[in-house]
């Protein structure tokens, strides 16, 4: 791969000049909890207050995407600037996660390539690429979202439903095992999450017509451990007629009790993907995640009752897999709607005012949901951060026009949360779209939407960025920005908030007002969420610049890595 030296940045852009490949060096040790030559799980418990690493996809356990450090602050944001920029073999979307242990960087590219780099110069230490069988079928482009590490090894889930051990060292294959039949419309592009020895993966595939799942598998040797489906047999619910925020969704019950009288339940083709990794809260040893939308996409006709536990955020025994609890935002879910951002596990105040432990979730629909941990109900949601109008239409053969569009709202994006402010902090699309029906048979592993989401050309498209208090659900503050955003963002201890545009800028926000502090032009689309670690006592801020499938961002393939003087 190409290393590109610092200094030749022309004007704060990616125009460099090519250095000679350099040899891989040895990382020098930059910890705060002890010898990392393996990642323990004491380590990984401890994530949420190490500064040197980022050992999860999202930060933590609690995916809180908090990161504790503040060399690099509000005063001194003005200055940060490239400290190396890696390019990847792939120039393709790039939503990876880049984590880092003890100075050294995992990263992930479209069609499943790891890369090992030295955190600190951006050198290559390996490069590994899976070899892909002969079928992967996938909705959104050939992504992946990261690797998760544990002991000596890396894991990688596979576009083709495979999850794979690397030896966290050498990158060679340690085993690799099937988690579902890619045939069947089954794929992989979220970072598995490792806990406790068990490696837990959800699924792609719910505009395939899979039945969606999350797994456990043992760390060692890659065997299932247990398997919670996410569509149960008995899938027709409570036959709900309103939304999460009390609102009709149109539902004509007596015509969905009949076909289901009629045609049984759909159980086996009702999609539930989980497109996003659990949370963890080790006091009640349980994991919380959240499942995506029902196949066919838009024709309910095929699939009557609730469609349990689509578009739902659940609760699940970490050891066991057994149910505890859910909560379901749309029922009958008919216009692709579905919960696909991060759970996260920060306290809140519920309705007396009292602090319990609690649940966020960002909805396709705009709001920011709030939870209590300890049963999944829901405490309040937030105002809407984008328009809503005509929720909630039923689809036409001619198309109905209803927002937010079927990108939402929040789509996969993780959000960040500041405890201390109390806020949690999203990146929104305003897509506004008309949504077609049509009924088609199930395909067996062919695209299965049901009809079309069409984006209206004649309508302005944006984004923005927006903080809101959980613990009220009112909007702090927000900054419109250009395009719709996808990606993610990342909260700091130095009052910052960093996250990237389809249009290649790389920004700095004041986390308590949104003034805009600092940006850079990467050269593509920077639809990848941030991390942040320190070695050798320096503070580096991270972000893959590669564009993005979904929304036809400008494609790259650059991890830049940035710090201050």
């Amino acid at each position: 791969m190409v290393k590109f030296a610092t200094r030749a940045l022309v004007a704060g852009a990616v125009a460099l000049a090519i250095a000679g490949a350099a040899q891989a060096q040895e990382v020098k040790s930059a910890t705060k909890y002890g010898n990392m030559n393996t990642v323990t799980q004491d380590l990984m418990n401890r994530s949420a207050d190490d500064g040197n690493n980022f050992l999860h996809t999202n930060g933590n356990y609690q995916q809180t995407r908090f990161y504790p450090n503040k060399q690099i602050n509000t005063a001194n944001v003005s200055k940060l600037h490239p400290a190396w920029v890696f390019q990847t073999e792939v120039k393709d979307s790039l939503e990876t996660s880049p984590i880092v242990v003890n100075g050294v960087m995992y990263v992930t590219t479209s069609f499943d390539h790891v890369y090992a780099l030295n955190a600190r110069t951006g050198e290559e230490l390996w490069h590994y690429k899976q070899k892909l069988g002969p079928v992967s079928t996938y909705c959104c482009g050939p992504n992946n979202r990261g690797v998760a590490v544990y002991g000596d090894m890396v894991y990688l889930a596979t576009l083709d439903a495979k999850l794979v051990a690397l030896n966290a060292k050498t990158g060679a294959q340690v085993w690799s095992t099937d988690v579902a039949d890619p045939e069947l419309g089954y794929s992989e592009t979220m970072a598995p999450t490792v806990i406790n020895g068990k490696v837990l993966l959800g699924t792609n595939g719910g505009e395939y017509g899979i039945r969606g799942f999350v797994k456990a598998f043992d760390a060692k040797s890659g065997k299932l451990l247990w398997t919670f489906n996410t569509i149960p047999e008995n899938s027709q619910g409570v036959w709900a007629t309103t939304d999460a925020t009390g609102r009709d969704m149109h539902r004509d019950i007596a015509a969905e009790k009949a076909a289901y009288a009629k045609n049984g339940d759909p159980y086996k083709t009702l999609g539930g993907g989980v497109w996003q990794n659990p949370s963890y809260d080790p006091a009640t040893n349980r994991i919380f995640f959240v499942v995506g939308n029902p196949s066919p996409d838009l024709d309910g006709a095929v699939r009557p009752g609730d469609n349990l536990y689509t578009d739902s955020m659940v609760s699940i025994d970490l050891d066991t897999g057994k149910y505890s609890c859910h909560f379901q935002y749309i029922a009958h879910d008919v216009w692709d709607l579905d919960a696909v951002s991060p759970t996260v596990l920060v306290d809140v105040k519920d309705a007396s005012g009292a602090t319990v432990p609690g649940v966020l979730h960002a909805g396709k629909t705009g709001h920011i949901y709030v939870h209590n941990r300890k049963d999944c109900s829901l405490i309040r949601f937030s105002e809407a951060m984008v328009p809503q109008e005509n929720m909630w239409v039923l689809p036409t053969k001619d198309g109905a026009r209803m927002l937010p569009g079927a990108n939402g709202g929040v789509e996969w994006s993780p959000i960040a949360t500041d405890p201390s402010q109390g806020m949690a902090y999203a990146i929104n699309l305003h897509q506004p779209m008309t949504y077609h029906v049509e009924n088609a048979a199930y395909p067996s592993g062919k695209l299965w939407l049901g009809g079309a989401f069409k984006v209206i050309p004649t309508e302005e498209q944006w984004g923005n960025i927006t903080a809101v208090n959980y613990n009220s659900g009112k909007i702090a503050w927000q900054v419109k920005t250009e395009q719709p955003m996808i990606g993610g963002i990342l909260a700091t201890a130095g009052g910052l908030v960093f996250t990237g545009e389809p249009n290649g800028t790389f920004e700095a926000l004041d986390s308590a007002t949104g003034a805009k502090l600092w940006s850079f032009q990467a050269g593509a689309g920077v639809n990848a969420p941030p991390s942040s670690y320190t070695v050798e006592g320096k503070q580096y801020v991270v972000v893959g610049a590669g564009g993005n499938a979904q929304i036809d961002a400008k494609r790259g393939n650059a991890i830049i890595s940035f710090t201050v003087d």
